[in-house]
């Protein structure tokens, strides 16, 4: 029994985990390292609850890996931490990483509005789907949606929007 469930869970990892990478990515505004931290706490969570997960296990992850980065800006030493100018180090790029520009802009948007964007657009999940997610209301989500949208169409260009790069 307990085989069967941890081949599920591989197959489910295996398929699903680069995309909870990439959405705690954006939603920690590009901080690569937390949404690696973040995606692996989901994941152990997944892993535990995994009887319960196993009927929608896609959904179950999203839901947790949000808790999780709620979770993590909860904790004392999140407040404590002091950001420096400069890094210590030049930055490795990463191909996979989606535009700068965008996470930037992203980075702009509080934490609630983020997500919203992020689950809904990026992931193009229905408002009842992003609203139990997030743990609210389908007109939160609305709204948190519809301000975001209009603060990330401010803080990006015309060009940057379509894409056009005339």
């Amino acid at each position: 029994m307990r085989r069967s469930q941890d081949a599920e869970f591989e197959a489910f990892v295996r398929r699903h985990r680069a995309q909870l990478v990439g959405t705690a990515r954006l939603l920690t505004a590009g901080d690569a390292h937390l949404a690696e931290d973040l995606v692996q706490t989901t994941l152990v969570k997944v892993y535990l609850a995994w009887g319960r997960a196993s009927q929608q296990p896609a959904a179950y992850a999203r839901r947790t890996l949000v808790n999780c980065l709620t979770d993590h800006r909860r904790r004392p030493f999140f407040r404590r931490e002091q950001g420096a100018d400069s890094l210590p180090e030049a930055p490795v790029e990463d191909p996979a990483m989606v535009d700068p520009e965008l996470v930037a802009a992203l980075a702009e948007l509080p934490p609630r509005q983020r997500a919203a964007v992020v689950l809904r657009h990026v992931h193009d999940l229905s408002v009842d789907e992003v609203a139990d997610a997030l743990s609210c209301s389908t007109g939160t989500v609305k709204s948190q949606t519809a301000r975001g949208l209009d603060k990330l169409r401010a803080l990006l260009t015309p060009t940057q929007l379509t894409g056009d790069s005339r």
